[in-house]
C-alpha cells in the first residue's frame, strides 16, 4: 500500500482565481499594485507571509493590529468568493484518479496550506475520499518546509518514501522532494522542472501511470 497526497488549490480545484481577486483587492486598499504574475509567486504560501510578501513589493510598513486585521479582512472577502464552490469547480479527471486510487485501495491525504481546505472539500463533495486531512490550521512551517507532507503521511500511517505528492507550485515540490516523496507536478513544466514527473492536468495522466506508481518497482525513470 501507497500514500497518496494531493495539494489542494491548483490541483484538485482551481481557488487560485479567489485568492487573487481577494488579495488584489487588499493589495489596492493599501495602494499596492498586485498582478497575476505576483499571485503566481503566492501559491503555496502561507497567508502571512503572502501578506508579508504584497507589504515588501508595495515597500510599506504597518503595525502588527493592522497585519492581523489584514488578513482577516482578506480571509473574510476570500470565504465570500468560494461559497458559491459546487462540484463543477473540481479539475477535469481529478475525481477519475481519486476514484481509481480508492478502488486500488491506496490511502488517500490532502496536504494543504489552505485553512479553509475541509470546508471547500465539502462543498465539492469529495471529502469522503481522503484518509486525512492535514491543512494550514494543523502545521507551523509553510512549503518548502515538508511538514504539511510528513505530517499526512504519519496520519496515513505510510512512510514518506512510499508516498507520492501532486502539486502545482514550486514551493510544494521542493516540499515533497525534501520529505523523500515521489513529487508529481500539474502545470506549466518549465516552472515545475524540480518535480520527478510533470503533468499539465489530471487529464494527461493514465491509469497505467498511477499502477506504475501503486507499484513503483515498475516505474522507469
Amino acid at each position: 500500500m501507497n500514500g497518496f497526497i494531493f495539494d489542494l488549490d491548483g490541483v484538485i480545484v482551481d481557488t487560485a482565481k479567489y485568492h487573487y481577486q481577494a488579495w488584489k483587492q487588499l493589495a489596492n486598499k493599501i495602494g499596492v499594485e498586485f498582478s497575476l504574475e505576483q499571485n503566481e509567486q503566492l501559491k503555496g504560501v502561507s497567508r502571512v507571509d503572502s501578506l508579508k510578501k504584497i507589504l515588501h513589493w508595495g515597500q510599506k510598513t504597518i503595525s502588527g493590529e493592522e497585519f492581523m486585521a489584514l488578513m482577516t479582512e482578506k480571509n473574510d472577502q476570500y470565504l465570500g468568493l468560494i461559497e458559491t464552490m459546487n462540484e463543477d469547480e473540481v479539475l477535469p479527471d481529478v475525481s477519475k484518479v481519486l476514484n481509481y486510487l480508492s478502488k486500488k485501495h491506496q490511502k488517500i491525504a490532502l496536504g494543504s496550506a489552505s485553512k479553509n481546505a475541509v470546508g471547500i472539500l465539502n462543498k465539492v463533495n469529495l471529502t469522503p475520499f481522503f484518509d486525512a486531512i492535514i491543512d494550514g490550521n494543523q502545521v507551523t512551517h509553510a512549503k518548502p518546509d515538508p511538514e504539511v507532507f510528513l505530517n499526512a503521511a504519519k496520519q496515513i500511517n505510510i512512510q514518506p518514501e512510499q508516498c507520492v505528492v501532486f502539486e502545482d507550485a514550486v514551493a510544494g515540490i521542493q516540499a515533497a522532494n525534501a520529505a523523500n516523496m515521489v513529487s508529481i507536478g500539474i502545470g506549466d513544466a518549465h516552472v515545475l522542472h524540480e518535480a520527478d514527473y510533470v503533468f499539465k492536468d489530471f487529464t494527461e495522466m493514465s491509469l497505467e501511470f498511477i499502477d506504475k506508481l501503486i507499484n513503483p518497482k515498475t516505474v522507469c525513470n
